[in-house]
């Protein structure tokens, strides 16, 4: 998701909760620290983060630019979703900044795309999905197409293909999958 939006020149600013970070540890190794978020972003994600139009929010200051209604933002992508983010959304809970901005962009009517990471879901959790919708949000779960490189898709592919339909979601141009051509059998066409 971070890879597309920077490829396509939009300006990025980040939020990563502290359950995020943990998360990053525990499941790549790699940490997302504070004062180096750029060094630890850019080798995460292996690219120059120089020229990128890029600002890092800690998920604990209340008081930053995207805190607020006046903060000029297009529209807000939670990726991945924990039920506990989509439930603290949900409720209007502002727990921290994530969560804050998340009310911000719903209150404002912006493009506020949530996209749950856990599956099977309670009974809870489509509560708060379904209370979101409500809201504004779009509900995008990270199901991917596994009819575009069918049973040869690489996990790559798939990543792509959710991260495509989240940039579509916001209106963000990418070539991250193949669009439907409306004629059967040109996606296998040399």
């Amino acid at each position: 998701m971070l890879r597309g939006l920077l490829d396509a020149g939009e300006p990025v600013d980040l939020v990563v909760s502290r359950a995020a970070r943990l998360t990053i540890l525990d499941e790549t190794g790699a940490p997302l620290r504070d004062g180096h978020w750029k060094d630890d972003l850019a080798r995460w994600l292996g690219r120059d983060l120089a020229g990128a139009d890029l600002v890092f929010w800690p998920a604990g200051d209340l008081a930053a630019g995207p805190s607020s209604g006046s903060y000029p933002a297009r529209g807000m992508v939670v990726v991945p979703a924990s039920t506990a983010a989509c439930a603290g959304i949900a409720l209007g809970l502002s727990k921290d900044l994530l969560q804050r901005a998340a009310e911000v962009n719903l209150k404002e009517r912006r493009p506020t795309v949530l996209v749950p990471r856990e599956t099977p879901v309670t009974r809870s959790h489509l509560l708060h999905l379904l209370e979101l919708d409500a809201a504004g949000a779009v509900v995008l779960p990270a199901s991917p197409g596994f009819y575009g490189a069918g049973a040869a898709a690489t996990a790559a592919q798939l990543v792509d293909f959710v991260a495509g339909k989240i940039l579509d979601a916001i209106g963000v141009a990418h070539d991250l999958s193949p669009r439907w051509t409306g004629v059967i059998g040109a996606a296998g066409a040399p």
